[in-house]
């Protein structure tokens, strides 16, 4: 039995779950799924905008393999509307919407006295009713990102991840260019695409299925 499945197995013995973790087989090659569901909310911070966008509140849906640390999982994250100033002047408002388009993959950490996590998770970002002045402007049903966004986040340094409890996931990432915005499509990629983006995710509450 390797280290991180005995770490594993006492990680989740101490959450309350060590009948159901005795049921599972432990042999030495045969990947060991868990799932677990979190709930989670936070925010992402467009850099060339300054503008926040709410993520959540939703679930993410993991399946651990206690035997690597490695899990696979699904954040869908409910369509929001955020409010920023182009130019620094004009008022602009847009429903964004964050469209999973592959799992969730990352690593648990188990192997220390501090677990940490890593993952990466990707996303088309959709605009629509965009609103400039407080008058609605022409942008199509297709207006999204060129290529997928890929959001890399991971636990703080020295701050740790709890199976049970959960924690604070950070990281930062670049929008690309944006296509199918009818007019408003060379304004979007002037104002939005670029890297320095920040997102927070507090999970929390964890669920053994």
């Amino acid at each position: 039995m390797s280290s991180t499945t005995r770490r594993a197995r006492r990680a989740l013995t101490t959450a309350g779950v060590g009948a159901a973790v005795a049921l599972i087989p432990l042999a030495a090659h045969a990947a060991t799924i868990v799932p677990i569901e979190y709930d989670a909310v936070g925010t992402s911070t467009i850099a060339k905008t300054g503008s926040d966008v709410g993520l959540g509140p939703t679930t993410l849906s993991t399946d651990l393999d206690v035997e690597t640390g490695n899990f696979t999982g699904s954040l869908p994250l409910p369509g929001t509307r955020t409010n920023f100033k182009a130019a620094g002047l004009l008022p602009v408002q847009a429903d964004v919407a964050f469209v999973e388009v592959a799992p969730v993959t990352g690593f648990i950490n188990l192997s220390g006295d501090i677990a940490s996590v890593d993952a990466t998770a990707t996303y088309n970002v959709e605009l629509s009713n965009i609103k400039i002045l407080g008058f609605p402007t022409f942008t199509g049903t297709k207006c999204q990102t060129t290529t997928p966004v890929t959001i890399p986040v991971g636990t703080e340094p020295g701050v740790g991840f709890d199976l049970t409890e959960g924690g604070r996931l950070v990281g930062e990432y670049t929008i690309g260019d944006f296509a199918d915005c009818g007019a408003n499509t060379g304004l979007i990629n002037a104002l939005v695409p670029g890297p320095g983006n920040t997102v927070e995710i507090d999970v929390s509450n964890g669920r053994f299925l």
